[in-house]
Order: structure tokens, then sequence, then C-alpha cells
């Protein structure tokens, strides 16, 4: 699954909600209106601290998550598989291959 990051629709979202002007966010956050402008429009993408200031002017925090994704195509099991020369390693990708095809299968 891939999630597009769009700043411009989370600082126009945050602000809207917040019932600010650009100018209002832009002064809470300590910068200038034409920076929310341009965020705001996709002319420019902003630092993560600039985000996390205008986000914060309008009472919103960003939380973001960094999950791995199982793969039968991990070149972890593959590796193993590769460099080992040890049976119970490859017996243990073997099984965990297996479980990754039922967890797929529908």
């Amino acid at each position: 699954m891939s999630t597009r990051f769009d700043p411009a629709a989370l600082v126009r979202t945050a602000r809207t909600h917040a019932g600010l002007s650009q100018r209002a966010m832009a002064e809470r956050a300590g910068t200038a209106q034409s920076v929310v402008a341009r965020i705001e429009t996709g002319a420019t993408d902003p630092s993560g601290d600039t985000l996390a200031r205008l986000l914060a002017a309008a009472a919103f925090e960003l939380r973001c998550e960094l999950t791995p994704v199982s793969t039968m195509e991990s070149h972890m099991l593959t590796d193993v598989e590769r460099t080992s020369d040890r049976p119970q390693d490859r017996q243990d990708v073997a099984v965990i291959r297996e479980m990754l095809r039922r967890k797929k299968a529908p």
C-alpha cells in the first residue's frame, strides 16, 4: 500500500478546521503568510520543522509511524538461504515463507 504524503492538504485542512486565515496561521507559527500560501498551493514543500510549527499553530500535531511490511520476497529471507549452512536456518525460512503465503491467500 502506498500513501502519498501531501503537506499542502495537511496545512490547508488544519488551518480551515481551526478557522484560521493564512495570515493568522503564519503569525502563530512565526512565518509569513506567503509561506503558508506557497505550501498550500504545492509551490513548495515545507521542512519537517516548518510543517510541525504550522500544524501546531492550528492546534494539531502530525504523527507518523514506520511499520515493516512482511513480504514473501524479503531480501533477508533470501540472504539467510544464500549464506547459511545450518539446516535449521533453512527450515525456519521455509516455515516463515509458508506462514506469509497463507497470510496472503484469499
